[in-house]
């Protein structure tokens, strides 16, 4: 893989095509940071999460740290000072805190907690920044979990259940209350999905002080579970909606297929807006975009697909290349409305005033399921 194959691959792909082209602005950014997480190119090789450094005026990609992961990891947090927060994959069994040089401050064991939940691999700090909220397991029940740990010393402070099963990402709502997906699959504690005629997947709305019950949303068809969310503006916005990345989970293929892949909450509505899909049924990852809508990644089709409320009923396809699947929002010289996409051959970026750019891996390296922007300058 060179620049070549990524530029060509880009041309070939349409990004950025349903976006409108203007002007680059003079105050672009010149850099941006992004916490990521990746192993080499075989599935054997060890896993690591760091900071890479895309320069968009020399077209190139550095690493600017490394950290060694005892396991696959699979949602990160930006931390102070460019560091990350990372968990580890479902049944995760650590989280691991590094700063901006890669040095590790912390590494916790949850399986030496004394209980019998394990991470499901996503974490959110709560509204007054002294607590981190996770999604969890209860390997004996298989019920729901949110743990309550200190965020400076990730010890856990309480433990709550989450109305359902198999949660999964959790972010927090306008008041500081947690919206949860439950993505309702029965799995051992292996993690091997079982008896999916018995799913029951849900968004959930959970005080953050108590751990009460506030609300509870289902779609019609309980084989879509709910996965990934992400806000269309910031959630001080009184017009942000929410976005609901799913992945279909029907015995039948032409099911899987027709599925829906975007769910949203707006107000207290929980709908399905268009029946547009990926042809597979499976959104990896979401998030915000141009305008209030959504960017919605299916590796398994190869396509990062753009939903605008303007537009409810349609997606357009932003990238087509193998393995499009952590998604990242970037302001850019706006304020705000690009995409950051990871794919097999290396980083697109996307925004509504600079166009589609391309940069291939520093080295080879396969990106894991998320990314966040630490900086831009």
């Amino acid at each position: 893989m060179n620049r070549r194959q990524l530029l060509l691959a880009l041309a070939a792909s349409g990004a950025a095509a349903c976006l409108p082209r203007l002007a680059l602005g003079a105050a672009s950014p010149r850099q941006a940071v992004i916490g990521a997480a990746w192993r080499g190119p075989n599935k054997s090789d060890p896993y690591f999460a760091g900071a890479l450094v895309a320069d968009w005026e020399t077209r190139k990609l550095a690493i600017r740290y490394a950290v060694p992961l005892p396991t696959r990891p699979h949602g990160l947090l930006a931390d102070a000072d460019g560091g990350l927060l990372v968990v580890g994959v479902r049944p995760g069994t650590w989280l691991l805190r590094c700063d901006g040089k890669g040095d590790v401050t912390q590494q916790l064991r949850v399986d030496e907690e004394g209980t019998t939940a394990r991470l499901n691999g996503h974490a959110v700090v709560g509204a007054r920044g002294d607590v981190l909220y996770t999604t969890e397991t209860d390997l004996k029940t298989g019920r729901g979990r949110i743990g309550v740990r200190d965020r400076r010393t990730l010890r856990k402070l309480a433990e709550w259940g989450t109305h359902g099963t198999d949660p999964h990402q959790l972010l927090l709502d306008r008041e500081g209350h947690l919206i949860v997906a439950n993505g309702g699959v029965p799995r051992t504690p292996a993690d091997k999905k079982y008896d999916l005629h018995r799913m029951d997947s849900s968004l959930v709305r959970i005080d953050a002080t108590s751990g009460t019950l506030l609300r509870q949303w289902r779609l019609d068809d309980p084989r879509l579970s709910l996965r990934h969310l992400a806000w269309s503006r910031g959630t001080g916005d009184a017009d942000a909606i929410l976005g609901i990345a799913i992945q279909a989970e029907h015995d039948d293929a032409a099911k899987r297929a027709a599925a829906p892949i975007l769910a949203v909450l707006d107000g207290e509505q929980l709908l399905v807006p268009t029946r547009a899909n990926d042809g597979i049924g499976y959104a990896g990852d979401i998030a915000a975009a141009y305008n209030g809508g959504f960017a919605l990644s299916s590796n398994q089709a190869g396509l990062t697909q753009l939903w605008h409320p303007g537009a409810p009923e349609k997606m357009a396809a932003l990238v087509r290349m193998e393995e499009t699947y952590a998604l990242a929002p970037w302001n850019g010289p706006g304020k705000g409305g690009g995409v950051l996409v990871a794919t097999a051959l290396g980083l697109v970026r996307a925004h509504p005033t600079a166009g589609p750019v391309a940069i291939p891996w520093p080295k080879p390296m396969a990106l894991d399921n998320h990314w966040v922007l630490l900086d831009e300058s």
